[in-house]
């Protein structure tokens, strides 16, 4: 099973308690579709295709199957309402540094919810907040190549791959990125408290 993402495959390499309700899909509408109202903060969502994934202001994020990490993260932070946008910049941190880590690319954060490789997107960022739960999506250009990309873009996008002159490892990435989350999240909610 080559670069999947399948639970097999991912969760040996999970350090910490996100991912521990791990659900996965081959195609999915949407991977925040596939998280249900009473799991548990850190349950997770994998898709390798979404038919209809999303971005900021509805903007629509495609990616060809098995080219992209697509995940969703439900979180339950305790804290006010007024406080959850600024998980968009600590997720955006959290995959920006779990990209460094993994690849040796440094990124930067445009805010409030990109993560961009020398001025383009390599990664987006939805968190959606309703009854004291949020759900934080995740797209990363992971393995696409230029034809693969969108391109009608209103930022110019890339990927790992072509950043880096080869694949990435996407379940590695993954793990990385689901740790450096926990850990930022863990932080936030710290500092906030």
């Amino acid at each position: 099973m080559a670069d999947s993402l399948a639970p097999g495959v991912v969760r040996p390499l999970l350090g910490g308690r996100f991912g521990r309700i791990y659900r996965y899909e081959e195609l999915c509408p949407s991977t925040q579709r596939l998280l249900r109202e009473n799991d548990p903060e850190g349950a997770v969502a994998v898709a390798e295709e979404q038919s209809e994934g999303r971005g900021r202001l509805g903007r629509s994020w495609q990616a060809p199957a098995g080219t992209s990490v697509l995940v969703s993260v439900l979180l339950r932070p305790p804290l006010e309402a007024a406080r959850l946008p600024e998980l968009s910049l600590v997720a955006g941190g959290a995959v920006a540094q779990a990209i460094a880590d993994v690849t040796g690319i440094d990124p930067a954060i445009k805010f409030p919810n990109d993560v961009l490789v020398e001025g383009r997107k390599v990664a987006g960022i939805l968190a959606e907040s309703s009854d004291g739960r949020v759900v934080l999506g995740i797209g990363v250009n992971a393995n696409q190549t230029r034809e693969q990309l969108p391109a009608d873009a209103q930022t110019e996008p890339t990927s790992l791959r072509l950043e880096l002159g080869g694949p990435v490892d996407r379940a590695t990435l993954l793990s990385a990125i689901l740790l450096q989350l926990e850990r930022a999240y863990d932080a936030w909610i710290r500092g906030a408290a």
